[in-house]
This record gives structure tokens, sequence and C-alpha cells, in this order.
């Protein structure tokens, strides 16, 4: 089982921890420093549960636990540095599955998502389908099939095949793609994707280009509409 966790937190350092620590537990990982992606990320129910930081520095927390819960039955883990009881009250009266305050131990936060997942009998996720089912996504298989034909994918092609899926249309920094695809934050490293984005489009034919599309300047995006 591959469930996808979503990290909601504006320190680098820590999400690069949580990235560590969860990946090692066999979780997909995507990470988000702001609340107004993450509230783009919840809507579009990009993963099987939030591990959420409620100090981020653009949109209050508190915000994005509530979008969580309207959104539908998304597990959420709070991360952060209230730990007055109050706070932590308010927190589950809110809807969040579980309260962790800062400083906390890695294996500690791993175990209580593992835990959370298993209460909300995380699914395995349905299959992703794209443009009418052309495009279609098997996370949980690591599957990948276009016009019905299987793709042949490397790991950092289907990992960023993966990002720019979980809300197509969203336009993916170089930067955003090489830190969620590969968990690195340096500058150096933003300009591999390009080849790897080049081989990627390789891969589906002459449309590769309208699959993944290139948005000048900025970055890269999925160009096809997820089915309903």
């Amino acid at each position: 089982m591959a469930e996808t966790v979503l990290v909601v937190e504006d320190e680098k350092d820590i999400r690069d921890l949580l990235r560590r620590y969860l990946e090692r537990a066999g979780l997909t990982v995507l990470t988000t420093g702001s609340g107004a992606q993450a509230l783009t990320m919840v809507a579009d129910r990009v993963a099987s549960l939030v591990v959420l930081d409620l100090g981020l520095p653009d949109v209050d927390g508190v915000e994005v636990l509530r979008a969580a819960r309207e959104a539908g039955a998304t597990p959420v883990v709070v991360l952060t540095a209230r730990g007055a009881v109050e706070d932590r009250i308010r927190g589950l009266e809110l809807g969040a599955d579980d309260y962790v305050t800062k400083p906390f131990s890695p294996k500690e936060l791993v175990l209580r998502v593992q835990a959370v997942l298993h209460r909300a009998g995380a699914a395995v996720p349905a299959v992703a389908s794209f443009a009418n089912g052309r495009l279609l996504i098997d996370e949980p298989r690591h599957e990948v099939r276009w016009n019905g034909e299987p793709l042949e994918l490397t790991p950092t092609e289907w990992g960023l095949l993966a990002v720019i899926a979980a809300v197509p249309g969203r336009v993916y920094s170089r930067y955003e793609l090489i830190n969620q695809v590969r968990g690195y934050e340096f500058e150096g490293y933003e300009r591999t994707v390009d080849s790897h984005v080049k081989n990627l489009r390789h891969k589906f034919g002459e449309c590769g280009p309208e699959v993944v599309q290139t948005v000048h300047g900025v970055g890269y995006r999925l160009g096809l509409r997820r089915d309903r």
C-alpha cells in the first residue's frame, strides 16, 4: 500500500526531516510550505492524510484544517508549537485526528500517522483518470497507462508525473519539482528537471508537450483535465 501524505510545514528542515522518515515508512510524500497551496491541494484531495503545521506564514493553519474537514474525510495530524491545552482542544474540536506539539520525535509522529491511517481505514486510492481515460495513473501499483498502453517510467519520471498530476493545471517551478520528487532544495539541481521532463514527454510520443506543458519563465504543469 502506498498512501500519500501531504506535509504542510513552512520550516524547510522540518519538511526534509518528515519526508525522510515518512518515506522510510513506505509512504509517498508531498510537501508545501504555503498555506495557500495547501488549500488547493486539500480541495483536490491529493493525499490520504495531511500533516499540518498551524503556524504558517501566509494562511492560518486553522483555515487549512477547516478546509480539509469541508473537503471530505481526509485525516489531519496537526503539528504545531501551540502546546497550550486550549489550542489542542481547539484543534481537535475543528476535526484534527491527532495533535503533536514541537519539539517532537519524528519516529513517534510516523507511528501516529500510521495509526490514524489505520483507524481511518485508508483505502487504496482509486486509479486517477485524465482526459476521458487517455491517461491512467495507478499509484498503489506504480503504473501509468497512456491510451491503454503501459508506460515504463524511471523513478524520477514517475515522481514528476505524480506531482504535476496531483493538481492538474497548477504550474510547478523547477525548484518545487526537484524538492518534491528528490527532496533536494538546492538551485544547482533545478535544471536537471528539464532533461527528465524531456524524457517523460518522449514517452507520451507526439502528445508529450500537450501532457506536460511548459509555462515559460515559471515551470511545468499537467495539460490534461482530471476526470470526475
